[in-house]
């Protein structure tokens, strides 16, 4: 693979080599890793609005992203799409496959959508997604907007890799309080309650209310407070008003803060990004994979116990004369 025809057709905004580039930088083949890093060294930066979208399934997601998408790219702005699908346990691949529920912003010519299975990770976000934005940006996309699975308490791990985040409801879910218990309404920048139309659009104007009332026993004064808004993304009513409110929340930032926000950011990536690497070199250790299925047969026969386990492994590893590093 020729790297520099890669960022060469990635800068022009081709969308074969732009797939290529994300194919390249979710693989988890070391060689691959290598190349990635070598890309991404010579991607140009950019400056792309990125928004993290969650909510529980069934809430509308990626109805709400096909209506905002779609209007975005009618102003002129080109939009990248990161759904990252549940991972199909006996494949590891997407099991939801967004482009099918996106079919009118799908053939958008502004609009890229890129299905990436989870793998696993926590917070349903694929471990290559803060790379995939840095290939969108430098491909020249305005907006990256990144669904995530939805579910399990773990949609901070989203929060920590975008500009703002935007959290979809539902009426009569009860997240006024469930949101506070898992800590969801801490990390909010932006809430909308969906499917606000016909006769659910009085009960959604209620839960917005609620909402409101409980953001107040979990945000400090002074802080950013996080608009509760209504909308429907299948009618397309108040999706300006919810794009609306994320620019605010961007502007509130202020570039310096903005800057701020995602220095931190990379600095807990570059941590995720060691931990995964250290979880890559422990996998492919020689003296790991010697003594893995003695390890594994002595465990599941009650012989060892897990820390016993887990100290052997280790100790196998620091021990490999072999190991790469």
């Amino acid at each position: 693979m020729d790297v520099g025809r890669l960022v060469e057709g990635i800068r022009e905004g081709r969308r074969a080599q732009v797939s290529r580039a994300i194919t390249l930088v979710e693989s988890t083949s070391p060689k691959h890793r290598a190349l990635a890093r070598d890309l991404l060294a010579e991607l140009p930066h950019g400056d792309a609005v990125r928004v993290g979208i969650s909510g529980v399934p069934g809430v509308g997601k990626s109805t709400f992203i096909e209506a905002l998408g779609s209007r975005l790219t009618a102003a002129g702005q080109r939009v990248g799409v990161l759904a990252v699908d549940p991972s199909s346990v006996r494949t590891g691949g997407s099991v939801l496959g967004d482009k099918t529920r996106m079919a009118r912003l799908s053939t958008d010519p502004n609009a890229f959508i890129r299905p990436s299975p989870s793998a696993g990770t926590l917070g349903g976000v694929a471990r290559a997604t803060t790379q995939a934005m840095a290939v969108l940006e430098a491909a020249g996309y305005d907006v990256i907007l990144v669904e995530t699975v939805g579910v399990g308490q773990s949609e901070v791990t989203v929060a920590g890799m975008v500009d703002t985040f935007l959290f979809l409801t539902l009426a009569r879910t009860g997240d006024q309080l469930q949101g506070i218990k898992k800590g969801i309404l801490e990390i909010a920048d932006v809430i909308a309650v969906n499917k606000a139309d016909g006769d659910r659009e009085q009960e959604a104007r209620g839960a917005a209310r609620e909402l409101a009332g409980a953001l107040r026993l979990v945000r400090g004064h002074g802080e950013w407070a996080p608009p509760v808004i209504t909308c429907s993304g299948l009618n397309d009513v108040g999706v300006d008003d919810v794009w609306q409110q994320v620019l605010d929340h961007r502007a509130h930032l202020t570039p310096d803060g903005l800057a701020r926000k995602r220095a931190e950011q990379q600095l807990d990536f570059t941590w995720a990004l060691v931990r995964d690497e250290l979880d890559q070199r422990l996998r492919h250790s020689p003296g790991v994979k010697a003594v893995q299925a003695e390890i594994r047969n002595a465990v599941l026969s009650g012989e060892l116990t897990a820390p016993l386990a887990a100290d052997r492994l280790l100790a196998a590893y620091d021990a490999d004369p072999r190991r790469t590093d």
